[in-house]
């Protein structure tokens, strides 16, 4: 008996990683093919900027073109809105129940959306489209499959992951992303699954884009420990100015409301006109950002253009995600996080405080920084840069940047980004009692009021069974005598379409209880 048990066990996590290859191949090459053309059209439309510096009455025939693209977009955008924005915060909602939607329309029209965005010069990232696509493409594979449940939730976040992985080349970090900010389960099952797929992919992606990690930027040494105090002083820069990026960009929507006279459905007309203008005068600072953060880190402005460039970069990053448009800010927070690194720098070396052969490494440590504030997660912000960059030599100062980063942040009250964009879009769910019955994972983490509380001393939500405690590599059968303890994961069950309703209960009551008297 115990030996079928073990050979059970296996066979499980066999068959997920047969799935994540299967996810990940399939993932892998339509966020592959979706990247490819982005770049192509991305050169071309810099090419068509250059030809209308020298040529400038072609310019009314190329904004009607924007405009007719603006246009296009929207109607899609109202006939799906889930195409909206980055897609981390759908398949966040996706993964934990808010959220659902029917794969097919959304995988077509986010891909060709996204293309036309982010191609023609947006400040708009890549790599929330890619996420989304990998977990819808997931989403089309569970339901050919005929998979329900949990298990069709496994499949989305390994084409979340593998999404993420063709879009940067960093399997790794892409795995850890989705465990740490997007699915928030570390189950074995959930990153074997994720890791696989991520790594299938990321060899379809290596396979179109060659080993050149995505930015390679070279630098002549590794930072010596007498200048890590001025990572202190960078990393407090980039938590506050990590908070006033969260603060803008979850207002913006709200600004844009107030042009009564655009339908909300067309704001992308706006920065669609607006990108002509810096595709004639700045067109490096075209698209996502890695082409200027590679050249930059080569060739690095002065100050006051550095100054410049932020500016332009914060603002027009912010007015195109604003607008709806289908886009991401992953990219554009790491090319602003780079320009940070790059002013910073400058200004130590201007008062005799680094040298500047240093710069280079500057921009390295304040993408992550910049990262792990706004989105919280530093763990993926040190491992994505190490892998984005190609090189383990800076695994210390990432670690002190994105340290300081996250806790200045935490200080002034922010809260991670993706979270904070899924609690605009979803609304307080009511209890429903049908549909099949689904399984809840529910996190107990340390510091959380469930922590240290008897199961028969909670209130737990209506139509709701605890069936189990997974605490380490065992499973608890609970009864009402039963301690949770941080780090338990609860296992729950309720009706599928009540798994909304009741993550929230939990999340309140997690949030609300104390910690009881010694």
């Amino acid at each position: 008996m115990k030996h079928q048990q073990r050979t059970q066990r296996d066979l499980t996590r066999l068959n997920a990683i047969v799935l994540g290859c299967l996810v990940g191949l399939f993932a892998g090459i339509v966020v592959s093919t979706f990247r490819l053309i982005i770049e192509h059209l991305l050169s071309l439309v810099q090419a068509v900027y250059g030809w209308l510096g020298q040529h400038p009455w072609g310019l009314v025939s190329w904004a009607i073109l924007l405009v007719l693209m603006a246009l296009m977009i929207g109607h899609w955008v109202k006939q799906t809105p889930m195409i909206k924005g980055s897609g981390i915060p759908q398949i966040e909602g996706q993964l934990a129940g808010e959220l659902d939607y029917a794969w097919w329309p959304v995988l077509w029209k986010k891909f060709v959306s996204g293309i036309l965005g982010i191609g023609s010069g947006l400040f708009l990232g890549r790599e929330g489209p890619s996420i989304q696509l990998g977990g819808t493409v997931a989403q089309g594979l569970a339901d050919r499959l005929g998979f329900s449940g949990s298990r069709r939730r496994l499949m989305i976040a390994s084409g979340a992951s593998a999404g993420l992985s063709a879009a940067f080349n960093a399997p790794i970090a892409a795995t850890l992303f989705i465990l740490e900010e997007v699915y928030h389960n570390f189950s074995t099952l959930v990153w074997l699954t994720s890791l696989t797929s991520a790594v299938v992919a990321n060899f379809v992606s290596n396979e179109i884009f060659g080993l050149t990690p995505v930015l390679h930027i070279v630098y002549r040494q590794a930072l010596p420990l007498k200048y890590y105090g001025l990572l202190l002083l960078l990393g407090i820069g980039l938590g506050g100015l990590g908070y006033g990026y969260q603060w803008v960009t979850l207002r913006v929507g709200q600004w844009y409301g107030r042009l009564t006279w655009l339908p909300c459905q067309f704001d992308g007309i706006i920065p669609f006109l607006l990108v002509i203008p810096v595709g004639l005068w700045w067109p490096i600072t075209l698209g996502g950002g890695n082409q200027l953060i590679v050249q930059f880190a080569q060739q690095t402005p002065l100050l006051v253009p550095l100054i410049g460039y932020f500016i332009l970069r914060f603002v027009f990053s912010t007015i195109s995600y604003g607008s709806g448009l289908p886009g991401g800010i992953f990219l554009p927070i790491l090319t602003l996080g780079a320009l940070l690194g790059a002013i910073g720098a400058r200004c130590f070396v201007a008062v005799g405080w680094l040298p500047t052969m240093y710069v280079a490494n500057f921009m390295i440590y304040a993408m992550a920084g910049y990262f792990a504030g706004i989105s919280k997660a530093p763990f993926t912000a040190i491992l994505l840069i190490t892998e984005m960059v190609g090189t383990l030599q800076h695994l210390m100062p990432l670690a002190v940047v994105a340290i300081v980063a996250y806790i200045t942040v935490d200080v002034l009250g922010g809260a991670p980004i993706y979270e904070a964009m899924l609690q605009q879009m979803v609304v307080p769910a009511k209890a429903q009692s049908d549909g099949p019955t689904d399984q809840l994972e529910f996190p107990v983490n340390e510091g959380a009021g469930l922590a240290g509380r008897q199961v028969r001393d909670l209130a737990w939500p209506p139509d709701t069974l605890l069936v189990g405690i997974r605490r380490g590599e065992r499973q608890v059968i609970p009864n009402g005598d039963t301690i949770l303890r941080a780090g338990d994961t609860l296992l729950i069950f309720t009706y599928q379409h009540n798994r909304a309703f009741v993550r929230q209960q939990l999340t309140h009551l997690n949030d609300s209880s104390t910690q009881p008297s010694d």
